[in-house]
């Protein structure tokens, strides 16, 4: 049930400055992503802001990608929630309006037991047809699904199609692949990692440089899955000085300020989030600069 291979790119929600979604910027951003090679669009994940999007808005521009979109790419809807009824909520509405798969973040706050996780990854996707990606994130949720429970999830919960790992932990990654043995998606989420997760079995990346470099993302990724480790490899230490760069503070800040300077006019994150330092920006700049996307 494999949603997508390659880049799937962790889209920003452009705003207005009155704080309202931009959607003229939107439809540019979807278009520039898949001219640019983009495997998969993931809407309203962390990237885009998912947790200061009120629902309606939230579903809106999940609905709007979608028509947009047009089937050309996969569009990948981040629904997950600490609240599992609320989860299921937005899953269900997202594949009423077009979405071809979900992104299901670990429960935050709560810090739920691996059967805690068990029974909400279950209860979510047995209420959808459509394809879901666990993302486990623990630096942002505090949780982190080990590979047993995701290994006894994808034998119960046949949807259950990939996971988004971002634990940084490589063993992890490693005894993931090794207890799922090629029957669940591996996605690198982190931007670093791309090459030494796509050569323990991953097929893709969920990516935040993918906003800015699309066409080199995807390229990261493709060389890898033909076996071209070299060039994959050259890929990914030019990218570590601008990935880094992309994280100097928490994401999307650095990442709306890149897309900013490429001409998007994304605008400002919502508060909490507040504008990159100036001195980010400089440094930001030069690093898109070097790595040659502005």
């Amino acid at each position: 049930m494999s949603i997508f291979k390659g880049s799937g790119v962790a889209l920003a929600t452009p705003m207005k400055e009155n704080g309202e979604i931009n959607y003229d910027s939107l439809e540019k951003l979807i278009e520039a992503q898949i001219a640019g090679g983009t495997d998969a669009l993931i809407v309203c994940g962390t990237s885009g802001e998912a947790p200061t999007l009120e629902d309606q808005e939230h579903l809106e521009a999940i609905r709007f990608a979608a028509e947009v979109t047009k089937g050309r790419i996969p569009v990948i809807a981040g629904t997950g929630s600490n609240n599992t009824a609320h989860a299921v909520m937005m899953s269900e509405e997202s594949e009423k309006l077009g979405a071809d798969g979900l992104l299901l973040v670990t429960p935050y706050y709560n810090k739920a037991t691996q059967d805690g996780l068990y029974a909400h990854y279950r209860k979510i996707a047995s209420a959808t047809k459509l394809p879901c990606i666990i993302y486990n994130v623990p630096s942002r949720t505090g949780t982190n699904i080990l590979p047993e429970t995701v290994a006894k999830l994808i034998k119960d919960q046949k949807n259950i199609a990939g996971v988004k790992e971002a634990s940084g932990s490589i063993s992890q990654v490693a005894k993931l692949a090794r207890l799922t043995e090629g029957a669940v998606d591996i996605y690198s989420g982190n931007d670093d990692q791309i090459v030494p997760v796509c050569s323990l079995g991953g097929v893709g990346v969920i990516s935040v440089l993918a906003n800015v470099a699309p066409r080199e993302t995807h390229d990261m990724v493709m060389h890898c899955l033909e076996g071209r480790y070299t060039e994959a490899k050259a890929l990914q230490l030019k990218a570590l000085p601008l990935v880094e760069q992309l994280f100097i503070e928490v994401n999307p800040i650095p990442v709306k300020a890149a897309l900013n300077m490429q001409g998007f006019a994304v605008g400002s994150p919502r508060l909490p989030l507040t504008e990159l330092t100036d001195a980010h920006k400089a440094s930001l700049r030069q690093a898109m600069i070097d790595f040659g996307c502005l």
